[in-house]
């Protein structure tokens, strides 16, 4: 059974751990507890092939920023995360992505596994980052997948795990299109 690592990023208070935890637990964590490093482990299947994800569920906070460059060496799958709440959030990407980049040692982000989520959606009237600026970053992010999720009401928590999990397959195995459209953003949030 195959192994795949994968780093969820973002600055503090933008749902990472919950949206870890929903995922690999289907439970909801209502107190915000800053991380210092979680990980957690998960067994799926994907596309008729069975795989554990290994996810490291990291700090948001500056202080914690030394620690990244291991997490990044050692992923095969990011999850750069944001909150819809927040335009801080969005700003502190720029600087993962290029962190992402300069660990891997390359200037293509098509080359590396990597996901964009605007956390928080079902909390639509406090939005301050719009779908259209999500659909931006993720274009500059090279076309990278996006996607508007609810860690609280577990709107499409799986389908970003499920998205990278692919992503990170089709690099094993070496497809020369792997990339070659990796445009998919999903920009609608369904409140349940």
């Amino acid at each position: 059974m195959r192994e795949y690592k994968i780093v969820v990023l973002g600055c503090g208070g933008v749902g990472k751990s919950a949206m870890t935890v929903q995922f690999v637990s289907s439970v909801w964590v209502e107190r915000y507890d800053p991380t210092i490093e979680d990980s957690y482990r998960k067994m799926v299947e994907i596309d008729g092939r069975q795989c554990t994800l290994e996810i490291l569920d990291t700090a948001g906070t500056e202080q914690f920023t030394g620690i990244r460059d291991l997490y990044m060496k050692n992923g095969q799958g990011f999850v750069l995360v944001f909150s819809i709440t927040s335009q801080a959030s969005v700003r502190d990407l720029q600087d993962l992505h290029d962190q992402i980049l300069r660990v891997k040692d390359t200037d293509n982000i098509r080359d590396i596994p990597l996901v964009l989520v605007g956390n928080k959606c079902d909390l639509e009237d406090d939005r301050v980052v719009s779908r259209a600026q999500g659909i931006e970053l993720s274009e500059k992010f090279g076309n990278s997948p996006f996607y508007e999720t609810s860690a609280r009401k577990r709107i499409n928590i799986d389908e970003v795990f499920t998205d990278l999990c692919r992503q990170i397959m089709r690099k094993e195995v070496g497809a020369g299109t792997a990339h070659k459209d990796r445009k998919k953003i999903m920009n609608k949030c369904d409140i349940l």
